[in-house]
């Protein structure tokens, strides 16, 4: 039996060993052999590419996508996602309990995947055009959510954070890394209209906007951005969740709130 016959993939193809059809010889990638070439020869971001895009990618855009990847790997304990992972870990709840916790809480549209997809909608529609960040920045905030009922509405810009009150740091110098890359480059234009498009926005420029820039210069579809923001922070995730597994309840990191004001006696809220 050709077990082949039944995979229908345009992304993988598998030939078997000639004594067991149900075993591979032979695992092609978009036409590049995996085993027999790219071992040794192709780094993890020229997978992950060639994966998503059905090519290899240029020196410039593996090089792009290796500085998001870094920047991406580990969002650190005080993110949501990471903190779900690390709430998992100390519980003592299997590996993949841990990553799913992070991909449910990092796959929101405040600071997550789908503002990824979002403001990766937005460098569709405005590309390199000022007036037209300018004006859908002025357009009315959209009253309802997302078809389906999956995603609420927006509540800010896609790519910006809501509670900033600067830049960061961080954003600054992931942004001017990839910049240095390709002179007409999405995130070279965002570099140089920076302090432009912060003002029209009303809010400063946030990592999952740099990281929806960085994708779109890369090729990839929202969608695919999406889904690889997912991905690549996954890392960080786990570390931290099995940091937490093995330093107990007692040394978690819980989250502490203070009041600015007093709350209301005698009132039931």
């Amino acid at each position: 039996m050709d077990v082949t016959a039944y995979m229908q993939s345009h992304i993988w193809l598998e030939e078997p060993e000639p004594n067991n059809a149900f075993a591979c010889r032979a695992a092609f990638c978009h036409g590049y052999d995996v085993y027999g070439e790219m071992l040794g020869n192709a780094g993890w971001v020229d997978m992950l590419y060639l994966l998503f895009r059905g090519e290899a990618p240029s020196r410039s855009r593996a090089a792009a996508l290796e500085i998001l990847a870094v920047a991406l790997a580990n969002p650190g304990p005080r993110d949501a996602s990471v903190h779900a992972a690390m709430c998992a870990g100390v519980g003592g709840s299997p590996a993949a309990a841990a990553l799913t916790a992070a991909l449910s809480v990092g796959a929101g549209g405040v600071g997550g995947a789908r503002e990824v997809f979002l403001a990766m909608q937005a460098w569709a529609d405005c590309g390199t055009a000022l007036e037209r960040w300018q004006a859908r920045f002025h357009e009315p905030a959209p009253s309802r959510a997302e078809p389906l009922g999956i995603w609420p509405a927006a509540d800010h810009p896609a790519g910006f954070d809501p509670l900033g009150v600067e830049t960061t740091t961080p954003v600054k110098q992931l942004l001017a890394r990839l910049a240095d890359l390709n002179a007409d480059s999405r995130c070279a234009w965002l570099q140089a209209n920076l302090a432009a498009v912060e003002q029209a926005s009303g809010h400063p420029l946030s990592l999952v906007g740099v990281a929806a820039a960085a994708f779109a210069d890369l090729g990839m579809l929202p969608d695919e951005g999406e889904m690889l923001f997912l991905l690549l922070r996954l890392p960080g995730a786990a570390a931290h969740a099995l940091e937490q597994r093995s330093s107990g309840h007692k040394r978690f990191p819980f989250y502490e709130i203070e009041l600015e004001t007093a709350p209301a006696e005698g009132r039931n809220e």
